[in-house]
């Protein structure tokens, strides 16, 4: 990667930090490329005096992605959303992968997620089946990876879970028998970097080393910011009616494609991508340890629950 200059669409969000880190450290010149620009700021602290290029891109306007691959050896697309999934996740990725053919790029890395499947019930699979076909139409030596639930300091899933868990003395689940195999950050950006060294074409699952179900992973946030609340499931039909009536709403407990998803276990079954790079895969509580204390009584001045 040493003097490459990549594009990485998404590049101001959760992954991307890590991606971006990970490039930087190797040598890389990055183009950061998100519809604002200064979400991305934080990013330019990570590299070297002009290591870091931040500009406004939308994978939904072929126009802004062709400015954003101009003279890179290498394209990494992150986007994903669950609003306008469709316009994002399949059209916008064919519209980077083919911007990414006629410039002529050397590598092509397209993040998509366990579930994507074009017989899905959701749309969420869907339109990441869909995008998935569009890479490989446009750009067929394109690597393809599919992680499972993505955790880190920084991330909307374990973090959520703990803000509920330190508030409420009895805790709902929803989806408590769905399993999820947690995959960490900083192994999904290693393999986005050897995935760019490795254009193959291949379709790659990457998951933890362990597999919860969502009852379990609650009851383990709990255990780690030493809480006891009471766990109660929420029957299927119940949670249904809540993601049917308020789903729509900002900020809903579960939309009605989230629920959807749950109906399919979110766990490596093909090909496991941190394997074939080489990568040993961090467990949850080696990482999850660093910043769960913010959730326990007296945050990191209290006691730690005992393992």
């Amino acid at each position: 990667m040493q003097g490459k200059l990549i594009t990485i669409f998404g590049g101001g969000g959760f992954l991307g930090r890590y991606v971006a880190q990970t490039l930087l450290g190797q040598g890389a010149r990055v183009r950061v490329a998100c519809r604002n620009a200064n979400s991305a700021i934080h990013i330019k602290p990570l590299g070297n005096l002009g290591q870091v290029q931040l500009m406004e891109a939308d994978v939904r306007k072929p126009a802004s992605v062709a400015r954003a691959v101009m003279d890179a050896d290498a394209v990494v697309n992150l986007v994903g959303s669950f609003a306008d999934m469709n316009a994002v996740q399949n059209i916008g990725a064919g519209i980077v992968a083919r911007a990414a053919a006629e410039a002529g790029v050397e590598a092509l890395v397209h993040i998509s997620a366990i579930g994507a499947d074009a017989h899905s019930n959701a749309e969420y699979g869907q339109s990441k089946a869909g995008g998935e076909e569009a890479v490989h139409a446009a750009f067929p030596s394109a690597v393809i990876l599919r992680p499972s639930i993505v955790f880190g300091r920084e991330d909307q899933f374990i973090n959520r879970f703990a803000g509920l868990i330190r508030m409420l003395p009895v805790v709902p689940v929803i989806g408590a028998a769905a399993r999820f195999q947690p995959v960490f950050v900083g192994d999904v950006a290693k393999a986005v970097a050897a995935a760019l060294a490795h254009q193959d074409g291949r379709v790659l699952e990457l998951g933890g080393p362990e597999i919860f179900s969502m009852m379990e992973l609650n009851r383990w946030i709990a255990k780690a910011i030493g809480r006891a609340p009471v766990f109660v499931e929420v029957p299927d039909i119940a949670a249904k009616m809540l993601a049917r009536g308020t789903g729509w709403m900002p900020g809903a407990p579960i939309t009605e494609d989230q629920y959807k998803m749950l109906g399919s276990d979110n766990v490596v079954t093909g090909t496991d991508g941190l394997a074939a790079y080489g990568i040993v895969p961090t467990p949850i509580d080696v990482i999850a340890a660093d910043w769960l204390d913010i959730y326990r009584k007296h945050g990191r001045f209290g006691s730690s629950p005992r393992q």
